[in-house]
């Protein structure tokens, strides 16, 4: 796996602003994912974590700052086949009548020469349904598939290209238990191989183990950068204020960053 390059961080947003709408959402922030790590990208909604992963990948405009990939310029970037990237869960196939497999397959054409699936690419198709646990239903259309199963193919599309960076916009939103346990064994396996990750995440339930650092947005402002939460869910986020029911008459308790 290549490494990147002079020990340069694998994404790396400077002084990053963006609107949506002439709306500002990110107001001038800064994030790094360095080789092989791991970081989750936490906040309220609204706080501007998806807009953040989707400046990254492209699919929002910056208005201001600095994006590289790779130690690459993100307007000059164009080894793509080295991310993979899971959008937040929709119909793997958006309504258009495909297999399982075929959907999957779509996520190698960066590697196919020509557009034509040779074996070893088919392998890999294999290869990563096996990985989530969906290679009994390679035949099945995904019309046919529960949300925590739709999740596994998409996470498989991103697999299947064998990146050096994944980026996963909240994999785990409204997915069953089981479905989480093998996206998070999944998760670990592409960590064991020194794959680098950006997650975004509301919190951060079987992922836990594997996050190096947490970064926490709130109103498009990075106010933490560090260690993640130990307690699950985001009534223990950092800057979550609250007060208990059975102390209704007590302030809150601040934390600082979240509310």
């Amino acid at each position: 796996m290549d490494e990147a390059r002079s020990g340069e961080p694998v994404i790396s947003l400077r002084r990053v602003t963006a609107e949506l709408g002439a709306r500002p959402v990110l107001r001038g922030i800064d994030l790094t994912v360095g080789a092989g790590e791991v970081v989750a990208l936490l906040g309220a909604n609204g706080s501007g974590k998806s807009t953040a992963v989707r400046t990254v990948i492209g699919q929002v405009p910056v208005t201001g700052g600095e994006i590289e990939i790779f130690g690459t310029p993100r307007r000059r970037f164009r080894d793509w086949a080295r991310v993979g990237y899971v959008p937040q869960r929709t119909t793997a196939a958006g309504g258009v009548p495909a297999t399982i497999t075929e959907v999957v397959a779509s996520g190698r054409l960066s590697r196919a020469r020509f557009g034509v699936l040779r074996r070893s690419d088919r392998d890999a198709v294999r290869d990563a349904l096996e990985q989530v646990g969906m290679a009994d239903r390679a035949k099945d259309s995904v019309n046919a598939l529960s949300g925590g199963q739709h999740q596994r193919v998409l996470i498989a599309r991103a697999l299947v290209s064998e990146p050096d960076l994944l980026i996963m916009d909240e994999p785990m939103a409204g997915v069953d238990l089981a479905s989480q346990e093998v996206l998070a064994a999944t998760l670990r396996r592409q960590v064991e191989r020194g794959t680098s990750v950006l997650l975004v995440l509301h919190e951060l339930g079987p992922l836990e183990p594997l996050i190096d650092r947490a970064v926490v947005l709130r109103d498009g402002c990075v106010l933490h950068d560090g260690p993640p939460p130990k307690a699950v869910g985001q009534h223990a986020l950092p800057g979550h204020d609250h007060v208990h029911p059975h102390d209704a008459d007590a302030a809150p308790v601040r934390t600082g960053l979240l509310t």
